[in-house]
């Protein structure tokens, strides 16, 4: 640092800051500490003793780094200073003293890390398996044993309940056989893994084929186009569309965003009436309540007790203003399948857009757009093993032409509809995603899931009484279980089978814990909502995997039922229903 140009030795405090790229404040803070010295208030510097200032500036940053006080890092500077050597000799003193003190911090943490683990180990040895409390004088809740009475000085922000155990501890633990790698993923509704087969199309876009698609003055442009139009064809052959009604988005919730709300603002003249039902993506359902801002009224339509919604229903919602349709293909909770084609012919004869959010069907169902009278369609690529943040939106070209107005502006790319630079690699994904998809329709991957499918509910059916189907079990996509396992908590359940990979419908959604929209709105009651888990088999699912879950999770319900109190009532002939309970 070259700091011979400030005036008469001086480094004042914008010098400083210039040079160590500190503030002011910090600066004078240091100096109230005494870890920097001013020659005097006055002439407005501190004394440079070479780079003595700079370097203590350094030395106070990287010690803080290490963890030490203030009060630490000023003993340190003042028994460096007593040496008195000279200001290279003090550079690398101080540099090496800063080294061996860093060493000896990382070997204190592993010392005090091995003093944690080698306590642990005492307290198994002493018969408590998950004990953190902040003492062992307590009885244990899971075992009710008294295992030592030492008392053990609590782990700073690790203040728990004295409960020793966990549910896995306490409970049977069920080992895996060879063929089966944990965890397996039983989760095939919220994403799916990404196809090798996909990856490897994608990798040359992120390697040497990386220009972009809309620079049309050379090769790198070209290429990248060519495999953009590809994708398309590949997108528009898996729903029987032109390549042309295809428009590329970030994923299903643009697109179901694109669609509804594009479609309403463009057609708004026409009405202000928009029809939807209560089971739908929160995607779709909450573009439906922004509009509701904008002076459109939203009917929401129930579903039967099987979770469809019939297409009279649809018939006798229509009004003279009505000017959007919106119903999901298929449930991403409970997988049911709406007669989508029939729902389509009444929005045609009535010349209303039908917008369906289609992501969960894709390469599960057979889709045409043209026989099923849609207009707009959502698509994802990480619901049929494509990559994460790349979808598209069907929009229809035929007579009468769907018109809708775009959410995202600057550039008029995808016809002006979605504009931004175009992802390549997600889209060759996406295309290719879709490729492999189609042939899933044909080649029996489906009928092998649903084979797999079959299994796990017969498995658990067979082993378990008080198991309850959710929603319709013949209009469902052949991946799909939705159960409610009755007088098992399906949060404490997933506790307990940690090695499967599943989700619970009683989420907890903000701050209050409630159970899944579309469980209460087919009417399933709070306490069996509250129960459920839904299972979605996947492309790379094996027998051993669904046996093994059938197994484990056949263990789990019988140890959690052995202490539910309502279950043992059951058990012994008690109408739970004829019980008068008391009110809180």
């Amino acid at each position: 640092m070259n700091t011979t140009s400030c005036e008469s030795g001086l480094l004042k405090i914008g010098d400083l800051v210039r040079l160590t790229g500190k503030t002011p404040r910090t600066l004078h803070f240091y100096e109230e500490l005494g870890l920097l010295r001013p020659v005097s208030r006055t002439k407005g510097g501190f004394r440079l003793y070479g780079e003595e200032t700079l370097l203590r500036v350094r030395w106070i940053e990287r010690l803080q780094e290490l963890g030490f006080s203030l009060p630490e890092i000023q003993d340190f500077l003042t028994r460096l200073q007593e040496h008195a050597y000279g200001p290279e000799a003090m550079q690398r003193l101080g540099d090496f003293y800063i080294v061996k003190l860093a060493e000896t911090r990382a070997t204190l943490a592993r010392l005090q890390a091995l003093e944690r683990d080698l306590q642990d180990s005492i307290d198994y040895l002493n018969g408590c398996r998950a004990c953190e409390p902040l003492t062992h004088r307590a009885r244990c809740v899971g075992c009710d044993t008294k295992h030592h009475e030492g008392p053990r000085r609590a782990r700073a922000g690790r203040r728990r309940p004295r409960l020793h155990h966990t549910l896995s501890q306490l409970s049977p633990q069920k080992e895996p056989p060879m063929a089966v790698k944990l965890p397996i993923y039983l989760d095939n509704h919220a994403t799916t893994p990404l196809d090798p087969r996909v990856l490897d199309e994608m990798l040359p876009y992120l390697t040497q084929h990386f220009g972009n698609a809309a620079s049309r003055n050379h090769s790198f442009g070209w290429t990248a186009n060519e495999a953009v139009e590809r994708a398309r064809e590949q997108v528009a052959a898996l729903i029987g569309a032109d390549p042309k009604e295809i428009i590329f988005t970030s994923g299903a919730t643009e697109s179901d965003n694109l669609g509804i709300i594009g479609a309403a603002r463009f057609n708004k003249k026409k009405g202000k009436h928009i029809i939807t039902s209560k089971l739908e993506h929160k995607a779709v359902l909450d573009s439906c309540h922004a509009l509701e801002s904008e002076g459109f009224e939203i009917t929401f339509l129930d579903s039967d007790p099987d979770g469809l919604v019939k297409p009279e229903q649809v018939e006798a919602a229509i009004r003279p203003d009505t000017v959007l349709c919106a119903i999901m293909m298929a449930n991403n909770e409970i997988g049911t399948i709406n007669p989508i084609a029939e729902i389509g012919a009444v929005c045609r004869r009535h010349n209303v857009i039908f917008h369906v959010d289609a992501v969960q069907a894709l390469g599960r169902v057979a889709i045409d757009v043209a026989a099923m009278n849609v207009d707009l369609m959502a698509i994802s690529a990480h619901k049929m093993y494509g990559p994460k943040g790349i979808g598209a939106l069907y929009v229809r070209r035929g007579r009468p032409r769907i018109r809708i107005e775009p959410l995202i502006h600057g550039g008029g790319h995808e016809r002006g509809l979605r504009s931004g630079t175009l992802p390549v690699h997600q889209i060759v994904g996406l295309g290719s995603a879709a490729k492999y998809a189609l042939e899933a329709l044909t080649n029996g991957e489906n009928d092998r899931i649903k084979a797999l499918r079959d299994r796990l509910w017969e498995g658990l059916s067979k082993n378990l009484d008080h198991l309850f189907i959710n929603g319709s079990w013949e209009h469902r996509l052949p991946n799909n279980l939705n159960c409610s396992f009755a007088y098992v908590e399906g949060e404490a359940l997933m506790m307990g089978i940690k090695a499967i990979a599943c989700s619970s419908g009683s989420a907890c959604t903000s701050a209050s814990l409630e159970p899944s929209y579309v469980l209460r709105a087919l009417g399933v009651d709070v306490e069996l909502a509250h129960t459920s888990m839904r299972f979605g088999v996947g492309r790379f699912n094996t027998e051993e995997e669904i046996d093994f879950a059938i197994e484990l999770i056949t263990e789990k319900v019988r140890w959690l039922r052995q202490m539910s109190p309502l279950y043992e009532l059951v058990q012994e002939g008690v109408d739970l229903k004829s019980i008068q309970w008391a009110a809180h």
